[in-house]
């Protein structure tokens, strides 16, 4: 056989050293594949990741952005010097949570509104009518006479997780249907609002809030809305915060029927949290977790009860708090003298309480 014959025929095998099978002999002289570059492999892994992420936001966004509204206030601010009524201007963002078109935003939008104009996302321009506000919990209910309106579904922001991811959306500066992402940073955060009041069980996050993202939704993945975005810390980076929907919730419903709130005060601050599994399986509690106690005023029904920084509610009335959204609902409904049920280390005591009607 001729040198050329034999090169042809050693060109036809891949040749290895004896015992390395084909799947081994990376390295002794083929290129590796790209499927074998851990490089590209990591790359290709983010890139599904970043398309994963891309498809949650949009399709949560898809599922909101018609619910979303643009809402202009008109203030009476007195008169100029020539006598001629003066009007401020204001604006803010909100979402329909019901087909017959009404509307949940920020009660500081609103409040004191002399005149409100709102834009559906469909461009539609109309005047609005406020059914109530409630500036302790910076919560207010508009309607505008439109039926057939896309309601947004609305989620449970007691399930929420710290990273969980959570979408903004809203109005800033007037331009419609602007979209931010992030992460739930905090829960049980407190925040005062401008009455005052502490609004306790607030959701901190990092999407970017602006002025006139205030009364828009903040929504899972899944495009359900689990909180009301209410403000930002202006000097700070990333810092925003948003009210749960489940107050909500509950701060709409009695604003449809009575207006406004009338609540009772027992003078503590407190926020959510799990009640340990063993404690829960001993005293056989309805709820695994309730209602931590954080601070508690002086002279307030709280201080004259016996309750101390650190019990933790689990019931009222005998009634089971799950959380601050359950204490929050269950005082607006007590008027008289109750019993107070919490946690101390890990022994139940039974409190007696008289609320108070809380100023409004």
């Amino acid at each position: 056989m001729s040198p050329e014959e034999v090169s042809g025929v050693v060109s036809t095998f891949s040749v290895y050293p004896a015992g390395v099978n084909q799947s081994e002999a990376i390295g002794w002289g083929e290129r590796p594949s790209s499927a074998a570059d851990p490089g590209a492999a990591s790359a290709a892994a983010d890139d599904k990741l970043l398309d994963a992420y891309s498809r949650a936001v949009i399709g949560a966004v898809d599922r909101v952005s018609p619910s979303l509204v643009n809402i202009e206030v008109h203030q009476s601010a007195g008169r100029t010097r020539s006598g001629e009524p003066h009007e401020r201007r204001g604006g803010g963002s909100g979402f329909v949570f019901t087909p017959d078109g009404l509307i949940l935003t920020n009660s500081h939008v609103v409040h004191d509104a002399s005149r409100i104009d709102v834009t559906l996302s469909d461009g539609r321009r109309m005047p609005a009518t406020a059914i109530g506000d409630d500036p302790a919990s910076d919560l207010a209910v508009v309607r505008v006479d439109e039926p057939g309106l896309t309601a947004a579904a609305l989620g449970d922001s007691q399930q929420l997780r710290v990273g969980q991811l959570v979408v903004a959306l809203g109005s800033p500066y007037g331009f419609q249907s602007t979209v931010t992402a992030g992460v739930v940073s905090a829960l049980g955060r407190s925040l005062r609002s401008y009455s005052g009041r502490l609004i306790d069980d607030v959701i901190q996050t990092d999407a970017a809030l602006n002025p006139g993202n205030s009364g828009g939704p903040l929504v899972d993945s899944a495009g359900r809305v689990v909180g009301v975005n209410t403000a930002t810390i202006l000097p700070a980076q990333g810092i925003c915060f948003a009210i749960g929907i489940n107050t909500a919730k509950f701060v709409a419903s009695r604003l449809l029927r009575d207006g406004r709130i009338r609540r009772s005060y027992i003078g503590v601050s407190a926020q959510t949290v799990p009640v340990h599994r063993r404690v829960v399986r001993f005293y056989d509690l309805a709820k695994e977790s309730g209602a931590l106690v954080l601070s508690v005023e002086e002279k307030s029904p709280a201080k004259r009860a016996g309750l101390r920084d650190g019990d933790i509610i689990i019931a009222l009335e005998g009634k089971p708090v799950a959380g601050v959204d359950d204490l929050h609902r269950l005082l607006a409904d007590i008027r008289a003298g109750c019993s107070l049920t919490v946690l101390r280390h890990t022994e139940k005591i039974e409190l007696k309480i008289v609320p108070e009607e809380a100023a409004n």
